[in-house]
């Protein structure tokens, strides 16, 4: 029986409060996108995921596709929640989501309010959870109506399936449609994902982060570490066991000269502040306006104590 460190509220987390909400997320939180699927060894995923909660992790994001295969990740959870977090449930902060693919046929993927509902019913059930605390629309669905979308949204939470809500790589406009039309029929919106880091600023850029702050919205990164390319891993080559040698998401053609030359200096500069690159990068993100948290993934608990050391670093906000 698994019993959680007494001590997991001391153990250097900081909590930050999201948007104008009455919620603190971890600065750092787990997320289960890679590692934690039916192709990975389960007791390594039980590993991480009691390391995280015994170092004050207390949100842990999925999605209903996350896996490999599809819904696994879920499943995980869901054996984790009877084989050890039951008792803690409300000390977490579980999400999930829909709008990619998930299952064939027309009511599988984007954003109607057939999918969303469905969806999150077999979620609960993979999760062996009764709501979840957070429900995103996992993306914007340029054909569906922004209307059926949020309503869906709405009526998620009244029926008690979710707690709040939220929405992930929006476009500015259809986020502050998305801001007004939740804000008017009292479910306000809780948070925004999307993939900030060193190397790609988009939501900075496109005004998400200005957004968020104006309207008391959080924000959380994920691919906070560029899928580790803002780590030492690449920095003399690419490692045989790496992510970019198996070719799924990473290639070898984006470690370009130029590319290496950058992580190259922003090696230089963490090991100045006596820190890693890793730790530099999520420190960057956690300083940035409106960021409540960075969405960190683990294939190991040595990895994410390496990460968890972000929380304690000084802020970075030097342009190179």
């Amino acid at each position: 029986m698994y019993l959680a460190d007494k001590n997991r509220y001391d153990n250097g987390m900081e909590y930050k409060r999201c948007g104008r909400s009455g919620v603190l997320l971890p600065k750092v939180s787990l997320g289960f996108w890679h590692n934690f699927g039916s192709v990975d060894p389960y007791e390594r995923s039980r590993e991480i995921t009691h390391y995280a909660f015994d170092h004050g992790i207390t949100h842990f994001d999925l999605a209903n596709n996350y896996g490999p295969v599809y819904g696994s990740a879920e499943e995980t959870m869901g054996r984790l929640m009877d084989e050890d977090f039951r008792p803690y449930r409300d000390e977490l902060f579980i999400s999930s989501k829909a709008g990619y693919d998930m299952w064939p046929g027309p009511y599988g993927n984007w954003g109607s309010r057939k999918y969303l509902m469905a969806s999150l019913d077999q979620s609960l059930k993979r999760m062996k959870i009764d709501y979840v605390d957070l429900f995103y629309s996992h993306r914007y669905d340029p054909e569906t109506p922004l209307e059926e979308t949020l309503q869906a949204l709405v009526d998620i939470v009244r029926q008690g399936k979710a707690l709040y809500i939220g929405i992930s790589r929006w476009p500015l406009e259809a986020t502050r449609f998305a801001a007004k039309y939740l804000r008017e029929r009292d479910v306000p919106l809780l948070i925004y994902q999307g993939r900030l880091n060193l190397l790609d600023r988009e939501p900075q850029e496109e005004g998400i982060l200005d957004l968020c702050a104006e309207e008391g919205i959080g924000f959380i990164s994920f691919s906070p570490l560029a899928q580790g390319l803002l780590t030492d891993r690449y920095l003399n080559g690419i490692p045989k066991d790496s992510r970019m040698s198996k070719g799924q998401f990473l290639t070898e053609d984006m470690l370009t000269p130029e590319l290496l030359e950058k992580l190259r200096q922003y090696n230089d500069v963490a090991e100045s502040r006596g820190e890693t690159l890793a730790e530099m990068a999520l420190a960057w993100i956690l300083n940035q306006k409106a960021v409540t948290s960075v969405l960190v993934g683990a294939s190991s608990t040595a990895q994410l104590e390496k990460n968890l050391r972000c929380v304690s670093a000084a802020p970075f906000d030097e342009e190179l």
